[in-house]
């Protein structure tokens, strides 16, 4: 029986990220059209980051993950605080509210923002689809899960700390920037860092977020495969691949720190 699960769990494993592992390879493949190896090459990487319109691409993704990381970040930790350590009405409705962003299949929120900004821009004339949009779509998101994670590290945390704080004359700002802050603070980079990746990667909410001139890494890459997919495609979606699970990585090594 173990050795069954054992075979099984690496079928599982295999049938995730085999086709991941089929991308990176022909990323060093020197043939332009086909799967058929002949010879390996790192011509298209170098294609890639000589390409004016990638680096305008990369340019918008970036913006569109460091923007919404910040914004989400701060947000995201002050909301974690708010509902772990005070009491107020709907407390309870709002913890168990953070979980919709998370369960709530992403083409119906994509929608669902779409039909809000065109109903704020028909009443009063703004915003029109940009960067901007996506960013806010992405924010609207990203909330959710940063404050996930805070307020996981924050349940972790001792209350007798910030009121021995208190005690000693500190008052609730000083507190919350020389000891909870602190604290929570691997809290937060992990959250960070999650909402960075799934900003990086995001293509549903940003593709119907999303106007003339602010095409991103996804989008692009949806569209080559509309048009054909070439090799400059897979190193692409290799580079894109190792930046995620880099983020991750670094996220789950921040969360464990203590």
């Amino acid at each position: 029986m173990k050795r069954l699960l054992a075979a099984y769990s690496w079928l599982v494993f295999a049938f995730l990220y085999l086709p991941i592992a089929v991308i990176v390879v022909l990323s060093f493949n020197d043939s332009r059209f086909g799967v058929s190896w002949t010879g390996f090459t790192f011509k298209w990487y170098e294609a890639l980051f000589e390409s004016r319109r990638i680096g305008e691409y990369l340019s918008n993704t970036l913006v569109v993950a460091f923007s919404s990381t910040l914004v989400s970040t701060i947000l995201g930790t002050l909301l974690a605080i708010g509902i772990v350590r005070y009491e107020f009405r709907l407390r309870n409705f709002l913890r168990y509210l953070l979980y919709v962003p998370v369960v709530v299949p992403d083409v119906v929120m994509g929608i669902s923002l779409l039909l809000l900004f065109d109903t704020v821009r028909d009443s009063i004339g703004w915003p029109p689809l940009s960067l901007f949009t996506i960013i806010l779509a992405h924010i609207s998101f990203q909330i959710a899960y940063v404050t996930l994670v805070v307020r996981a590290r924050l349940m972790l945390l001792d209350p007798a700390l910030e009121e021995a704080a208190r005690d000693l004359g500190a008052n609730n700002w000083r507190t919350f920037w020389e000891v909870t802050l602190p604290l929570i603070w691997p809290g937060v980079v992990a959250g960070a860092l999650l909402a960075f990746s799934l900003s990086l990667d995001d293509f549903v909410v940003t593709f119907f977020t999303s106007g003339a001139g602010s095409t991103t890494l996804p989008l692009y890459i949806y569209g080559k495969v509309k048009t054909g997919i070439t090799p400059e495609v897979h190193a692409l979606s290799t580079l894109m691949v190792g930046a995620t699970i880099l983020t991750l990585v670094l996220g789950v090594l921040f969360w464990r720190r203590r």
